[in-house]
């Protein structure tokens, strides 16, 4: 596949997601538009305070968190290359009464510097949930990051552990309740899958049903950012995830998916870097 087809496929599937997640069954809006929103259980404990801290949040999505942050005093911007979910994150930040503290560019992640000029630099870069499997360039990602960040400043990032992005629960030799071998940890080749249920709403039939991503091993992502001049603060790695990443997970007290039982294997993983002086 080349680069044209497999970014205009994705491109497509996001924008009919778009319309899915902001549907009756997709996401949940409601603490957000009270004044309250709410990031999920695991960003909620490591993320920290943000009021008067500049934040860029990169694959925003429609921007329902960036919105939670900039309801908590950050002045935020959130960048996504699907242009329903940019209009739509700029409708919401008109209705919350929040233009002035979070603002939307629509344009490809490896067009943000030029996108965003910001000479100043940020204070911290916000990446959450299934982000860099969509990039194939991770250390390209990781300069882009580092040069976003102002001295001292900070990236967090949350992902899906890339140990269980092995398996689906239409890989090779699952059963109920189990997923199956899906793709192998050290691939370095596009993959492309082929889906018509959404993540948000299983209910929901995609028409858009072919998505190309990539397999960033956990080593990957720490050695990028560690060349791109960002010193590791902390790694965690989690049993649980903030989506229903196989059937076979249950979902608990704090509204994330796990294991039921035993904690057979992370599910995602989340680290603080720091942009050195030099």
């Amino acid at each position: 596949m080349t680069e044209p087809d497999w970014r205009a496929t994705n491109h497509a599937l996001w924008e009919e997601r778009t319309a899915v997640h902001l549907a009756p069954g997709g996401y949940d809006l409601a603490a957000l538009r009270a004044g309250a929103g709410r990031l999920d259980a695991i960003v909620e404990a490591e993320l920290g305070p943000v009021a008067g801290l500049r934040v860029l949040h990169l694959q925003c999505h429609f921007g329902r968190d960036t919105l939670t942050l900039a309801q908590r005093g950050a002045a935020a911007t959130g960048l996504d290359f699907s242009g329903a979910a940019i209009a739509a994150a700029r409708g919401l930040a008109a209705e919350l009464g929040l233009a002035d503290r979070a603002r939307f560019v629509e344009a490809d992640l490896y067009a943000a510097p030029a996108a965003i000029p910001e000479p100043a630099g940020f204070d911290l870069v916000f990446v959450t949930w299934g982000a860099l499997p969509w990039l194939p360039d991770i250390a390209g990602w990781a300069r882009i990051v580092a040069g976003f960040l102002r001295p001292g400043g900070r990236l967090y990032l949350a992902e899906a552990h890339p140990a269980a992005l092995v398996f689906d629960d239409a890989g090779e030799g699952a059963t109920p309740g189990r997923p199956g071998w899906l793709v192998p940890y050290f691939e370095r080749e596009a993959v492309v899958l082929e889906a018509t249920e959404d993540y948000a709403n299983p209910e929901a039939r995609l028409t858009s049903t072919r998505e190309t991503t990539w397999m960033h091993p956990l080593s990957a992502v720490v050695g990028a950012l560690r060349g791109a001049g960002l010193a590791l603060d902390w790694l965690h790695e989690h049993p649980r995830v903030s989506w229903r990443m196989f059937r076979g997970l249950a979902r608990d007290a704090d509204g994330l998916w796990a294991w039921p039982g035993k904690p057979w294997l992370p599910l995602a993983y989340s680290l603080s870097a720091v942009k050195e002086h030099r």
